[in-house]
């Protein structure tokens, strides 16, 4: 059997790119309660997703995660995913609850 290598790299990549992207919901309630009020789709691994202009929420949803996630809070030396991670979970899909008085500002999953 012969097969065009440029149409089965074309094809692996094409079926590889759900795994590789992430969505995030970002909630104003705990627990991802009360609807999400931002979403991010598509998100590719490595990369620091965020509220602008200074948003934050309590909880933040996600899926399609592969390996692991860190949450950052919000305000000064966090933002943006920066100075250490408030909060970790595993892969695939779940719901992270910032600590009591504070909320998320970002996530950076791999």
């Amino acid at each position: 059997m012969h097969f065009n290598i440029g149409l089965v790299a074309a094809a692996l990549l094409v079926s590889a790119s759900p795994a590789m992207s992430a969505t995030f919901r970002f909630y104003n309630g705990a627990d991802c309660q009360g609807g999400a009020f931002s979403v991010a789709d598509n998100v590719p691994p490595r990369d620091c997703i965020f509220l602008p202009n200074g948003g934050s929420a309590k909880s933040i949803g996600y899926d399609g995660v592969s390996s692991e996630i860190l949450f950052y809070l919000s305000g000064g030396p966090n933002d943006k995913c920066t100075n250490g991670a408030a909060a970790a979970a595993g892969g695939d899909s779940g719901c992270a609850t910032a600590p009591a008085g504070f909320n998320f500002e970002s996530a950076y999953w791999f």
